[in-house]
């Protein structure tokens, strides 16, 4: 016989908000949470990522089911030239007999591949030197901005014709030598977030307090600079791939057998007033296109890791 008195009624619920006034919207969101609706509110920016991702797989695995010789000069001279779209060739041929849509396919990887690679370059060192010259000041933060000053004041595009023009064309140079002359205005960027975050009152606590500078920078100046830094370094992508395009476009891309769209677009100007419409507006569009979406995705990444926007 159960000793359980008989008006002790089992609860249909149990409260687990301790009894008081609490309410789920009071819940903290998790801060990556926050961060993708910031970003998924941005529909421009949702539709670029889409589109990257189709480009992306379009270049790379596109080849797999598409196959096409992209590499052999000989075996694309058997190839009608300047053919127009077919069943044969979805995008005709260009005047070498190269398969056009293939050739896009061609070109844009090695223009996303090396266009990515520089920007990566880029970042990183304009990061590093804008860091360092600004948190440190004085001295330290004139000469290097003397210096940065110097080689603003020449042209890029100048620059890079003639670093080209001394040294032997590669894909590897043509990687370095874009990254390491694009870095200049990110540099000036970074360092101005270091010149302002470096007087805010927890960089003066962590100063107060015995941190060393490299501290400071490592675990304040870098992570409150970093939506001028992703934003920076998405646009540093666009600006490889352009300057790449236009190496291209002036003959001094990519050696061939190898292409990208800045050779494909000069190759294709040649000959549009044949009326071969079919070698530079497919890939022109293509280009237009990435550059605009990344343009977009770089603006919406901003506005993810800016902390005012985020929820406290």
């Amino acid at each position: 016989m159960s000793d359980r008195p008989d008006n002790l009624v089992a609860p249909s619920s149990v409260d687990l908000t301790g009894g008081d006034d609490t309410n789920l919207s009071d819940v903290i969101v998790p801060m990556w949470r926050q961060r993708l609706r910031i970003f998924a509110h941005n529909k421009l920016a949702v539709t670029s990522v889409i589109f990257l991702v189709a480009l992306i797989l379009f270049c790379y695995l596109g080849p797999i089911l598409y196959h096409t010789n992209q590499t052999d000069q000989a075996t694309a001279l058997n190839n009608p030239f300047n053919a127009p779209p077919s069943l044969k060739h979805l995008l005709g041929t260009d005047s070498s007999g190269f398969d056009e849509l293939g050739r896009i396919m061609f070109g844009g990887e090695y223009s996303l591949s090396l266009g990515i690679l520089a920007g990566m370059i880029t970042i990183v060192v304009g990061t590093i030197y804008g860091m360092v010259s600004g948190f440190l000041g004085g001295i330290v933060d004139t000469i290097m901005m003397r210096f940065l000053d110097a080689l603003l004041s020449i042209p890029l595009l100048f620059l890079l014709i003639t670093l080209i023009a001394v040294f032997e064309r590669s894909t590897v140079f043509l990687i370095v030598i874009i990254g390491v002359t694009g870095w200049f205005g990110n540099a000036r960027i970074i360092r101005g977030d270091a010149l302002l975050i470096k007087k805010l009152e927890y960089s003066q606590a962590a100063t107060a307090m015995g941190a060393s500078k490299w501290h400071i920078i490592l675990r304040h100046v870098f992570p409150n600079s970093m939506s001028n830094i992703v934003t920076v370094a998405t646009f540093s992508v666009a600006d490889a791939i352009l300057f790449l395009s236009t190496l291209g476009f002036l003959g001094l891309g990519i050696p061939t057998p190898q292409t990208d769209w800045g050779t494909m677009l000069q190759n294709g100007s040649v000959q549009q007033s044949n009326g071969f419409w079919w070698e530079i507006y497919p890939t022109a569009l293509l280009f237009v296109l990435l550059i605009v979406a990344i343009t977009y995705v770089g603006e919406a990444l901003r506005d993810v890791f800016e902390v005012r926007l985020l929820e406290r």
